[in-house]
C-alpha cells in the first residue's frame, strides 16, 4: 500500500506533469507573437510590390495634407490644404492656410495650372506652367508631380539607386516605416534622409519625413484622412472664369 508521503509525491508529480503542457503552450504562444511580429515586416522589394499593386486599384482619392517646413528643432511653417486627385492627371488643391480660399487646378485646356486667388482677385485667375517657381516653393517640387503614384515611384528610385546606406524597415506607431538615405527627389545634388510611413490598411504611403543626413528634420508631409475611390467628378477640376478672360501668364 502507499504511505501518506507516497500520495503526496504522486500529487506533486501529477501537478508537475499537468503544468508542463501549460508552460509549453505559453512559451509557444510567446514565440508565435515574436514570429508574427517579424513576419509583418516585408523587405523593401515586397513593400514596393504591395504599394504598386494597391495604387493600381485607385481611381481617385482625396486627403487633408499638412506640409511642415522646419526652420529649427521645433519651429516650422505649416501649409494645410485639401488635395484631390483623379487618374490619370487631374488635381485640385483648396488651400486652408496660410492663404485661405486660394484654389489651384491642373491642368487647364492648355496644360497649365490655374490659380484662383481669394477675394476680388478671383476674377483674374493665373495660368502658370506647372514648374513655375511660384508653385514649386523651396522644395523644388512641380505641381504636376505631387500625386501618390509619383511618390511611390520615387520611393522605388530611392531604394534601387541609393549608394549611401542600406534601407531599413521597421514598425512604428502602427505603420511600416522605410528609412533610406538617397538623392533628394526634387533638389539636384542634395542628399536626404527619408522616412516613408506606409499604412498597412491600404498599403499606401501616408507620411514622408525629410531630414539632413545627420538627422535634422527639414520637411514633413502628412496625408491625413485619406479617402480612396470616392467618385470625384471631372467638374471639380474645372474652374469657371469670367467670360472673355484670357489672362494667360508667362512661364
Amino acid at each position: 500500500m502507499f504511505s501518506k508521503s507516497s500520495f503526496s509525491k504522486i500529487k506533486i508529480l501529477r501537478g508537475s506533469i499537468y503544468s508542463i503542457p501549460l508552460i509549453m503552450i505559453l512559451v509557444l504562444h510567446a514565440f508565435s507573437i515574436v514570429s508574427t511580429s517579424e513576419e509583418t515586416l516585408p523587405d523593401p522589394v515586397t513593400l514596393m510590390a504591395y504599394m504598386e499593386r494597391a495604387y493600381a486599384t485607385v481611381y481617385d482619392y482625396q486627403a487633408k495634407i499638412e506640409v511642415r517646413t522646419y526652420k529649427g528643432d521645433k519651429n516650422f511653417d505649416a501649409e494645410r490644404f485639401l488635395y484631390r486627385f483623379k487618374k490619370p492627371h487631374l488635381l485640385r488643391i483648396d488651400i486652408e492656410s496660410p492663404r485661405a480660399g486660394m484654389i489651384l487646378v491642373y491642368p487647364d485646356k492648355n496644360g497649365k495650372a490655374v490659380v484662383r486667388l481669394p477675394g476680388f482677385a478671383r476674377f483674374f485667375p493665373l495660368h502658370l506652367s506647372p514648374d513655375n517657381f511660384l508653385l514649386k516653393g523651396s522644395s523644388g517640387q512641380p505641381i504636376d508631380k505631387t500625386d501618390l503614384g509619383l511618390l511611390i515611384e520615387n520611393i522605388g528610385h530611392s531604394l534601387a539607386n541609393q549608394p549611401y546606406r542600406t534601407p531599413n524597415v521597421k514598425e512604428q506607431d502602427g505603420y511600416i516605416v522605410i528609412q533610406v538615405i538617397a538623392q533628394n527627389h526634387f533638389r539636384e545634388g542634395v542628399i536626404t534622409h527619408y522616412r516613408f510611413f506606409i499604412d498597412k490598411g491600404c498599403w499606401l504611403p501616408v507620411r514622408v519625413e525629410e531630414s539632413t543626413p545627420d538627422g535634422r528634420l527639414e520637411r514633413l508631409i502628412a496625408f491625413n484622412d485619406l479617402k480612396i475611390n470616392v467618385g470625384l467628378s471631372d467638374n471639380i477640376f474645372v474652374l469657371d472664369e469670367p467670360e472673355g478672360n484670357e489672362n494667360e501668364q508667362a512661364k
